[in-house]
């Protein structure tokens, strides 16, 4: 395992990390102990990144007491920010929320510090100052190691550096954005913003949220499609191009799961790329493409594919800006539109 710098802070990660949202009974795999030989297992291969997030219904406590006795080999991260409740404060970034959520998690983690707390989503309410300085005064008091951010603008990735440096604050040392072969968005701006301020990108979604693993495909249903749990999973555009990379993969003598892996963790801008595997075959497989590089040739076809820097249609998870869900931000008051 050839480990990163997670941007600046000289801490050590994998190439793939494990996203944990599968974890969580309510929604992935209903066994603990399962999923705790599952997390046992990708530690014992050298994956040392764990993400998790206090809204995934009780994954923090499935990995909490998965990690006993073998805490100080994982970085552990985790979220918060979006709603835990319908309280007003049970949702966004002001001091009492981060105050209150942090010590939440590290009693359901189990653990005295969390190696990276991120905000899960830009909290527009809540002056960056003011979230800075909450996260900056958790380091102090040794509960959290280091800060990040998810799903970001860039526009608010830049203003947040800039608060940082001007109120002398701990800043934010990563970025968690959605990347994969279909969603190339973040090549434009996101990524080359990342690196020119230093700071590593764990990427989410690398597999398509499932149109990746070559599970779905075009003309056949399965149990997710007949679901409908996940709008992109019937979206004709990406199952399109879904199928050109079926064949890519064929041509190169890869499974898709690797070639979309692989892909991913080329990018100089990724420290590394979440996986959530739900079952232990899910892991095996993704374990087995570690060590897959693409050549020149097939990066090019990838290219050719999909063009750098563009989406193929959206995933349903991704952050949607105030500025485009509410109508009253982007429309004039009738009365003043002439």
């Amino acid at each position: 395992m050839r480990y990163r710098t997670l941007g600046r802070t000289g801490i050590k990660v994998s190439p793939y990390g494990l996203g944990t949202l599968m974890f969580a009974t309510s929604v992935g795999n209903p066994d603990p102990d399962d999923s705790a030989r599952i997390i046992h297992k990708a530690l014992d291969a050298g994956v040392n990144l764990l993400d998790t997030v206090d809204v995934y219904g009780d994954s923090e406590d499935v990995v909490g007491k998965a990690l006993k006795g073998r805490r100080d080999e994982v970085v552990l991260a985790t979220k918060v920010g979006r709603p835990t409740g319908d309280r007003p404060n049970q949702q966004g970034a002001s001091r009492r929320r981060l105050v209150t959520a942090v010590e939440n998690s590290l009693r359901r983690l189990q653990t005295d510090y969390i190696d990276l707390y991120q905000i899960h989503r830009v909290d527009p309410s809540t002056d960056v100052e003011e979230t800075l300085s909450a996260l900056s005064d958790l380091i102090r008091s040794g509960k959290v190691r280091a800060i990040g951010s998810a799903n970001t603008p860039v526009s608010d990735i830049v203003a947040a550096q800039w608060a940082a440096e001007r109120r002398g604050l701990e800043r934010f040392h990563t970025e968690q954005p959605a990347y994969s072969l279909l969603n190339r968005g973040i090549e434009q701006e996101v990524l080359p913003v990342a690196q020119r301020y230093g700071m590593g990108t764990l990427v989410w979604g690398p597999l398509g949220q499932g149109l990746l693993t070559g599970r779905v495909r075009r003309g056949q249903q399965n149990e997710l499609r007949r679901a409908g749990m996940f709008q992109h999973l019937n979206d004709e555009r990406r199952l399109d191009v879904v199928e050109q990379f079926v064949s890519l993969a064929q041509e190169a003598g890869l499974p898709l799961t690797h070639l979309a892996m692989a892909f991913t963790i080329s990018h100089p801008g990724v420290t590394s790329a979440l996986v959530g595997p739900r079952t232990m075959s899910h892991l095996d497989d993704l374990l087995a493409g570690l060590d897959v590089v693409l050549t020149d040739d097939i990066l090019d076809r990838i290219d050719a594919i999909v063009p750098p820097g563009t989406d193929v249609g959206t995933l349903d998870q991704v952050y949607v800006p105030p500025a485009l869900q509410e109508p009253s931000l982007r429309r004039r008051p009738s009365g003043e539109r002439s």
